[in-house]
């Protein structure tokens, strides 16, 4: 299917994970074939003051099912609205969209951080390489037992109810944890720590940006992230997180 096609996708499922925090199922055959870990859906609110989509990171992909996984965060008031989807009901979308995960070899290190985490739980699945999952969050947790069918789980939290106290830095270093290639999503502070650490310790990383975003599909500029290198679309040191990205490679981009 193409990306920039609207489309109507039934709700299947639309519960309540944690506060705040929904996990959300659609029946979307053509997207589940399509789809690569680490992209993501534009989801258009039914209120008509609301015009602009909201990209949500694919969480979990079945293609015999048929069916596209996310969950959220409700954050305002397109994604309060998206929570109160109930099943049979319709929404209108696009996707998937932007470019995701790259799968390499080698010993792969996981890493999340709040709603940067259910981006990587296809990842997750994907990988037949060993592989190590630390996740951070700044208290309640979720997720954390899907991510367990996958790979070994290390947890840090803010405020040291689970796992290791501190962030997810913190957790890497308590458990001296090694590998050839370091996939990460979350907050561009975690970003901005997990490419220094990846960096010094000279492993490649793949980093998956949350940005805010406008049209989903690369026209408009407005979730441009600065990069080493000329971008081609634009002829300055951008790129276009939901075009180019929302994945890149760590020596790609500026934080």
């Amino acid at each position: 299917m193409s990306a920039a096609i609207k489309k109507s996708i039934r709700v299947l499922e639309n519960n309540r994970l944690e506060e705040g925090v929904y996990d959300l199922l659609l029946e979307a055959e053509d997207m589940a074939a399509d789809a690569k870990p680490g992209q993501f859906i534009s989801l258009y609110c039914r209120h008509e003051g609301r015009l602009l989509p909201r990209p949500i990171s694919i969480c979990e992909i079945d293609s015999k099912a048929g069916s596209i996984r996310l969950v959220y965060r409700v954050v305002g008031k397109g994604t309060q609205e998206l929570s109160e989807l109930k099943p049979q009901d319709v929404a209108d979308c696009i996707g998937p969209l932007g470019n995701g995960f790259t799968l390499e070899e080698g010993k792969a290190l996981i890493v999340g951080g709040g709603i940067g985490i259910p981006p990587l739980l296809e990842l997750a699945k994907q990988l037949k390489c060993d592989k190590d999952i630390v996740l951070g969050y700044r208290d309640a947790t979720f997720l954390n037992k899907d991510f367990e069918r996958y790979g070994k789980v290390y947890i840090s939290t803010e405020d040291g109810s689970t796992g290791i106290k501190g962030n997810v830095l913190d957790a890497i270093k308590a458990n001296d944890l090694t590998a050839d290639i370091i996939y990460a999503c979350g907050p561009v502070p975690m970003l901005k720590g997990i490419k220094e650490y990846a960096m010094t310790k000279q492993i490649k990383a793949q980093l998956s940006l949350e940005e805010r975003m406008a049209c989903g599909i690369g026209a408009c500029l407005a979730c441009v992230c600065k990069s080493t290198e000329v971008d081609h679309h634009s002829n300055v040191h951008n790129k276009r997180v939901c075009k180019e990205g929302p994945v890149f490679y760590a020596d790609e981009i500026i934080l």
